[in-house]
């Protein structure tokens, strides 16, 4: 029984380290100085949205031993957007609401970032354009796209914490913003 609570308190601070890993990624500069995100608070959750999005597949790639951790990871996604919305001035009343249309609107998102990744055609960067630039197909649509395709690549060779911690994401957000279309 008490190995039980020391594997959940185990995961727990696993995914707290990897939810704060995506949201230090989220926050580079990069994306808001080179590509045109909107630095607001909904131009913050998309990019935490789609880190978040990168994470969760890369644990989901590693077998079903990472359920605990997904689940958690999640929890700890959804508690920091129940945080925000009270930090914000969202009145007691609505942050239930909203915390749970954050919660679809990430599930929204993956499902459409999972299905762009798996084509070869412009489906990414529509999603991209839709969610990160608020529908308009704006030049950092594609770059954006070339990022979440190569961040998969990096993940296959070492941890996403791992690779936040020495600035690898940094790099590859500023060789994938560089190239041309």
């Amino acid at each position: 029984m008490l190995q039980w609570f020391k594997r959940r308190a185990e995961a727990g601070r696993t995914a707290e380290e990897l939810y704060g890993s995506v949201v230090t990624a989220a926050r580079q500069a990069g994306f808001y100085r080179d590509l045109g995100v909107p630095d607001t608070p909904e131009g913050r959750f998309e990019l935490i949205a789609l880190h978040l999005f990168l994470a969760v597949e890369n644990l989901k790639q590693k077998g079903t031993d990472t359920a605990a951790l997904l689940q958690r990871t999640i929890e700890v996604f959804v508690t920091d957007m129940d945080d925000c919305m009270r930090e914000m001035g969202v009145g007691d009343m609505a942050v239930g609401k909203k915390v749970k249309r954050a919660a679809a609107a990430f599930y929204e998102r993956a499902g459409a970032y999972r299905q762009g990744l798996g084509s070869s055609g412009p489906d990414l960067e529509n999603s991209i354009a839709r969610y990160v630039f608020g529908g308009e197909m704006a030049a950092g649509a594609a770059p954006l796209a070339r990022y979440m395709r190569a961040v998969p690549v990096a993940l296959s060779t070492e941890p996403f914490d791992t690779l936040i911690a020495r600035g690898q994401l940094d790099r590859l957000l500023s060789t994938c913003g560089s190239e041309t279309p």
